[in-house]
């Protein structure tokens, strides 16, 4: 049996949440949802998501601290972190740091076809 790529949603509203977990469900990955940064922590430590949805504005750790500790994180250089949030500002101080970075509204659409496109496909460090 195979196994599916593992994709984090970390997300603390609700309606946002499900249409990233129903996007990245229909593209091929087994969901865990995350609504807090201190949970998300523990469970990075303990996982290795393929895939990371991380939104910025979350209670507990925000999500540019939560970035910062993933790319630090050797165990985690292969994941991709797609950053989807409405704060325009933040978001370009953090480009650099995603993979990908997605201003909200995030259409359900868009969500699926770019996580179908990093299926199988190793990340590249940026430099």
């Amino acid at each position: 049996m195979e196994t599916k790529p593992l994709a984090f949603v970390i997300e603390d509203y609700e309606d946002q949440m499900i249409v990233f977990r129903t996007a990245l469900e229909l593209a091929g990955y087994e969901i865990e949802t995350i609504s807090d940064g201190t949970v998300a922590q523990k469970r990075l430590a303990e996982s290795l998501p393929d895939l990371i949805v991380l939104d910025l504005h979350i209670p507990g750790v925000p999500g540019d601290a939560l970035l910062k500790q993933i790319r630090a994180d050797p165990r985690l250089a292969k994941t991709r972190v797609m950053v989807a949030t409405a704060d325009a500002l933040l978001a370009e101080e953090l480009h650099d740091q995603a993979d990908l970075v997605l201003l909200k509204p995030v259409s359900f659409a868009q969500l699926r076809q770019l996580a179908e496109r990093y299926l199988g496909q190793p990340r590249k460090a940026k430099g």
